[in-house]
């Protein structure tokens, strides 16, 4: 085996497939090119697909229902939205200071789309996120609890440097939901960020966890250290139906 096939052969072997390829046809272009600037580009054609492969992995693994960049959001839509509060979020200071994020609004505002935002921001920053419904959240907390292995499921989730819960208050919790509930946010009080989005005031949180305690221990461990954005337009799904000629029905009385 020649000192060519050896070098083919080697970067086989240690996975460095983009460069395998793609060396011949560089080196041919590259008459005028030192050896260190010929290494770099190779190194760094290599990386990029490697970054690219891992932030694909991790978006696949997030859970995200789907995806949505800041870039996406119209702001002209909602201007209740301060962007330089959005602007500084998306520098993922808030993570490395282990601060929460609530978005408050009705449904349909576009609460979603800004979690869903930052956690893209956070992946491409190769920052762990996942996203969970609160409804789904406390159920399977409730199957591990029954099952023995809520500190399992509790560790499992500590991996994630940020964690959006979403849609806070579409079903009231019961008592026992309430405290796993309040475990969830405990586990990751000061310690890792959590991204929270509801269509309920906080005073009316009382109602969804059933309770005029737990709401107070809940809210004082997610608000500590947290940015709270409420907004206060109409939905986009009623802005988009509004462009279409498409009106409400008259109620039949």
């Amino acid at each position: 085996m020649d000192a060519y096939e050896r070098v083919h052969a080697n970067l086989g072997k240690l996975g460095l497939s983009v460069i395998e390829k793609t060396t011949d046809n560089y080196l041919e272009k590259a008459h005028d090119r030192s050896f260190m600037d010929i290494l770099d580009h190779l190194l760094s054609e290599e990386m990029k697909i490697k970054v690219s492969k891992k932030t694909e992995n991790m978006l696949n693994w997030s859970g995200f229902p789907f995806r949505k960049t800041m870039d996406e959001f119209d702001f002209s839509f909602q201007p209740s939205i301060d962007r330089s509060v959005i602007d500084d979020l998306m520098t993922m200071r808030f993570l490395y200071s282990t601060e929460n994020v609530v978005f408050l609004g009705p449904p349909g505002v576009g609460k979603t789309h800004l979690s869903l935002a930052l956690g893209i921001a956070a992946i491409m920053n190769d920052i762990p996120a996942y996203y969970i419904p609160s409804v789904k959240l406390v159920q399977i907390m409730k199957r591990d609890y029954d099952l023995k292995r809520l500190e399992y499921r509790i560790k499992a989730y500590s991996r994630f440097r940020i964690m959006i819960v979403d849609e806070i208050g579409y079903l009231p919790l019961t008592r026992e939901e309430s405290n796993l509930f309040f475990q969830f946010v405990s586990s990751r009080y000061e310690k890792k960020s959590t991204i929270y989005t509801s269509n309920k005031s906080f005073s009316e949180w009382g109602e969804i966890l059933g309770d005029q305690v737990m709401p107070s221990a809940v809210l004082d461990r997610i608000l500590h250290h947290c940015t709270v954005i409420i907004i206060r337009k109409e939905s986009y799904r009623l802005k988009d139906r509004r462009k279409t000629g498409i009106v409400e029905p008259k109620k039949v009385i």
